[in-house]
């Protein structure tokens, strides 16, 4: 269940919350008024002789009673602070490479696009738009149990384009259905450069391919790896590094194909987003699958709060000290 542990991280609040007032308002005066009685007024309340130590008997605190009460606070900081201010996320994949490296750690801004249910996902409180080139953490629609993280592209309504063979994206707003579209964004792109990224291609026990990626300095080769180019895309006033497979063009017969556009041309409907990962030939987003509804949206990425070196399905081989900071 995609929700089961934002359910079970609000009930255990819940829960020790009314333990802890139960314990506070009610149980801890009790004791106290019993144990500032007589002996043996006490000893009958409590019902045993009043030769034992009745004082010490009725000013217990039950272990696990304590025990809740106590984590009560701290289960409550960690319910807010997830559910609506920040939560942490690793990243397990290269899709946004170069912006983003497997066994980065970050955080990402609950409240960006408005303060939600954690249960239901549902907005009780707008407090921003998502705007393009944010990136961002979503449900993946045909699973929303997983969690994907992508660079917005597309807004409601805007005509987005991408051509496979010269990797450019085109975006027109104002395409919705029975409107015309009005100019193209201004979209720029620097000339493609080596990058320090190559991908590496490994067989796995069943005969597939895997890939990883290695970061290699521009004078040293790796045997049979692809050294990746690089450039700078400006989208919507954000500039940030994208990365693709020189002389690779991507699966067109598995488009998400939309009915009544062209293939590669998607219209995003209203109230859902167009989006892509920043290694473009390595990332599988709404080129292949379609949109993402504004409910699925988790929240924007902010910054990187830990980083280590390792490749996807590997243990850390060290701390990327250096890549600690902002998101773009």
């Amino acid at each position: 269940m995609a929700n089961m542990f934002a359910l079970i991280l609000a009930i255990a609040p819940l829960i020790t919350g009314i333990l802890w007032c139960l314990e506070r308002f009610k149980l801890a005066p009790a004791r106290r008024r019993l144990a500032q009685q007589p002996g043996q007024q006490r000893a009958d309340a409590v019902g045993v002789p009043a030769g034992n130590d009745v004082a010490a008997k009725v000013s217990h605190k039950p272990g696990w009673i304590e025990t809740c009460a106590s984590i009560f606070p701290v289960l409550l900081l960690v319910f807010v602070v997830r559910s609506f201010i920040f939560e942490p996320f690793q990243i397990p994949s290269g899709s946004m490479m170069p912006t983003l490296l497997v066994g980065d750690f970050i955080l990402v801004e609950k409240f960006a696009y408005g303060i939600k249910d954690p249960i239901t996902q549902t907005t009780l409180i707008e407090t921003g738009h998502t705007k393009r080139g944010d990136v961002v953490v979503f449900k993946y629609p045909p699973d929303p149990s997983l969690d994907y993280i992508k660079r917005v592209v597309g807004l409601p309504g805007d005509r987005v384009s991408y051509d496979p063979v010269n990797k450019r994206v085109t975006v027109q707003p104002g395409c919705a259905s029975g409107q015309d579209c009005a100019t193209a964004l201004p979209i720029t792109y620097s000339e493609f450069a080596p990058s320090d990224f190559v991908q590496t291609f490994n067989s796995t026990g069943n005969g597939e391919a895997s890939s990883g990626f290695l970061q290699v300095a521009l004078d040293r080769q790796v045997d049979g790896g692809i050294r990746l180019a690089q450039r700078k895309e400006s989208l919507g006033g954000v500039v940030h590094n994208v990365l693709t497979v020189p002389g690779q063009q991507d699966q067109l017969g598995i488009y998400y194909q939309q009915p009544g556009n062209s293939l590669a041309e998607w219209v995003v409907p209203q109230g859902e987003y167009f989006m892509m990962g920043d290694n473009r030939d390595n990332s599988a987003d709404s080129r292949y699958w379609g949109f993402v509804p504004e409910r699925n949206l988790v929240g924007k990425a902010t910054a990187i709060w830990m980083s280590f070196d390792k490749q996807e399905g590997q243990w850390p081989t060290g701390v990327r000290l250096s890549r600690i900071g902002g998101i773009h």
